[in-house]
Formats: structure tokens, sequence, C-alpha cells
């Protein structure tokens, strides 16, 4: 199966959860619902669209697992196979270059007196830059944050980078292990069935049940599995057309039910489930032609990572010229439409300009191998 026969649909999915999470954090800022546009559609409508975008988040594991077992097939063969220190050379040069770019612009502009990002400690002592920086690239944010609440406005949403490094530190040893297939679907089982486990014991502790490693693990688990069970499956053109039909709507009606904060113990793994048919119904031939909104969602897709690390940033800047107060209910939604503008231009230059050449210059130098196209 060519990279690029899956890419159209699974940049679609990543498409999606990445707007979802882009529509979460603009409506804490300036609440989207009490615009003109939010009025005349339904408050309740708005809220509900906008206020689960952590089950994007739980996309995005499953999408991620999916990838990094696929690619990790397409390359080495056999799972047993992998090389530990070319998969991490790998990780590297796709998360490290924009990474390192984040934290530099977040300290000069935090260290400069901007106070959005600065470090301002919700909860305990004071957090340092030094502090933050570490637990950033040493994937302890997450933990960090449950000492400290939200304690910077642009760099806390590293919780997430930082649940998915450490699954894929422990990815590759144990494939070499395990060695066998059933073996490692049996661990990754494990990891399945302790995730609602794990959130239904950390209730009214959001760092516990949202954040969490444990916690999380779960949805990038399901798509491993969704990888490696699915290896050489194509469903049959009707199966790959009716599947999207049954499974977006059970998607949308568990996001829109209630918030992630009632429905997350069982409603992350049926997300991460979700997610996970509908990656089984991209397998297989691809229009030759998509249409010009696919295309440009597919773009959002592919620079996904880009634009999850750097929104909050533009969110922050727009933030510090107009505060939410100053804004009129009649100006929210151009005002969206400017957030939106900003943060796909500012990963649109990231892109070409800092991860695309970073990672082809680190990998041609971990992996002179060829590596398959698709970016996880």
């Amino acid at each position: 199966m060519s990279v690029g026969v899956r890419q159209n649909g699974v940049d679609l999915i990543r498409a999606v959860a990445i707007l979802l999470v882009l529509l979460h954090h603009f409506n804490i800022a300036y609440h989207l619902s009490g615009s003109p546009v939010g009025q005349a559609l339904s408050p309740w409508l708005v809220r509900a669209v906008c206020r689960n975008g952590n089950y994007g988040v739980t996309m995005f594991f499953a999408v991620s697992g999916y990838l990094i077992t696929s690619n990790a097939l397409r390359r080495w063969g056999r799972l047993r196979d992998v090389r530990p220190m070319a998969f991490y050379g790998l990780r590297i040069a796709r998360i490290v270059p924009c990474l390192l770019l984040l934290l530099l612009v977040v300290n000069g502009l935090g260290l400069s007196g901007v106070p959005l990002f600065g470090n301002q400690a919700e909860t305990g002592p004071p957090v340092s830059f030094l502090q933050a920086d570490l637990a950033a690239l040493s994937f302890r944010m997450n933990g960090l944050m449950a000492q400290a609440g939200w304690f910077n406005y642009c760099l806390c949403a590293l919780w997430s980078l930082s649940v998915e490094e450490v699954f894929y530190l422990a990815f590759p040893l144990l494939c070499v292990v395990l060695r066998r297939e059933s073996l490692l679907l049996g661990c990754w089982l494990v990891v399945i069935l302790v995730g609602p486990a794990w959130r239904a014991a950390h209730q009214g502790d959001d760092a516990g049940f949202l954040y969490a490693y444990l916690a999380c693990f779960d949805g990038i688990a399901i798509g491993c599995c969704t990888a490696l069970l699915g290896r050489g499956v194509v469903l049959t053109v009707a199966a790959r057309r009716v599947m999207p039909w049954l499974v977006v709507p059970a998607m949308a009606g568990l996001y829109l039910w209630r918030s992630i904060v009632v429905t997350n113990v069982w409603g992350v793994t049926a997300m991460a489930l979700g997610t996970a048919c509908l990656l089984l119904a991209s397998q297989g031939p691809q229009p030759a032609r998509v249409g010009s909104v696919r295309r440009r969602l597919g773009w959002i897709g592919r620079t996904s990572y880009e634009l999850y690390l750097f929104h909050l940033v533009g969110l922050a800047a727009m933030r510090t010229v107009v505060a939410p107060e100053r804004i009129a209910p009649g100006a929210v939604l151009p005002w969206l439409l400017v957030y939106l503008a900003v943060s796909i231009g500012c990963a649109a230059g990231v892109a070409r300009w800092v991860s695309e050449p970073a990672n082809r210059a680190i990998r041609r130098a971990v992996a002179p191998r060829p590596v398959p196209a698709v970016a996880s």
C-alpha cells in the first residue's frame, strides 16, 4: 500500500481534528456563542461545537499511532526489525526543530515582558522558563501542569506532545523485546483497558483524566492496533463509502452530547475507536482528483503539527493587540477569520522555512534509506 494512497483520508481526519482544537481555544477567549452568528445559529450548538476540543486531540492520538505503526511496517517490514536509534532519529527530525523554535519565540517574548507569553503559575510556586523548557524537551509538560496549572498560555498545549513522545520512547523497545505481533497487540490491549479505568479513578482532576499519560495512551494504542490488524486490508468500495456515514454521526453525537468533563471515561476510547474506523475506510484507492475544498483541508491536515504548536502564539498576539473584552459581539466572527488566517499563515511559514528543511536534513543524516512521506 503506497503512502499516497492513504494520505488524503488521513489528512482530512487531521484537518478536522486541528480545526476543532483551534475553535475550542478561540472560543475560550472570545465566546463565539455570544456573537450575532452564534445567537442566530443557537448558542447551545456553538458552545457544544467549541467546548470539546480535547476530543480533537484524541483523534490526533489515534491517527498518530496509526501512522507511526504503518510507517514502521513500511520501513522495516516487521515491527520486530525496528531499529530504535533510527526510529528516535526520525522522531527528532519531525518534532524537535519546531519545538525549539516555539520555545525560542515564547521565551523571547515572555522575557521581554509580553504578559500572555510569560509564566504565571495558577497553583504552587512560580515556574521559571528553564523549568518549562526542560519539561517541554523531556516530555514532562503534563506533569508540570499537574503541579502548576495552566502556567503558560502558549506552552501548556505541549502536554499532548509529552503524552505522544513518552509512548514512542517505549514503542521501538517493545517491538524489539516482545518481537511477536501477538504480544505487542496484547500489550496495547492492556493499555487500552487501563485508559477508562484511569480516567474513572481521576474524575474531578482535569490533570488526571485529561492530561496524564495513562489517561491518553489508549487513543495512541488504538491507532497502533488499527495499523497492525488492518495491514493489507482494503474494504470494498461500498463499505468505504458507507462506514463514514455510520461512524461520523456517532462521533458527532458523542462530541455534541455533553462536555468531555462528563463523558471522558468511555468517550475518549469511543472517539479513538471511531477515528480508527475512519482510518480503515481511508485505506484503498483514492480519487485521482479531489475538490479544492478537500485539497485545502488536506494541506491543513499535513501541517497540523505546526498549527497545533503555533496557533496559541498567534492567538496570544491577537489578545495582546485587542483584549477579548474590547471586541464587540459583531466583530467576533471576523476576528475568528483573522485568527484562522494568522494561524494558517504562521504554520505555513514554519513548515516551509523550518520544519520541512530541518526534517529532510536530519533524516538524511540518521536514516539514509527512503522514508515514507506521511508525517505523524
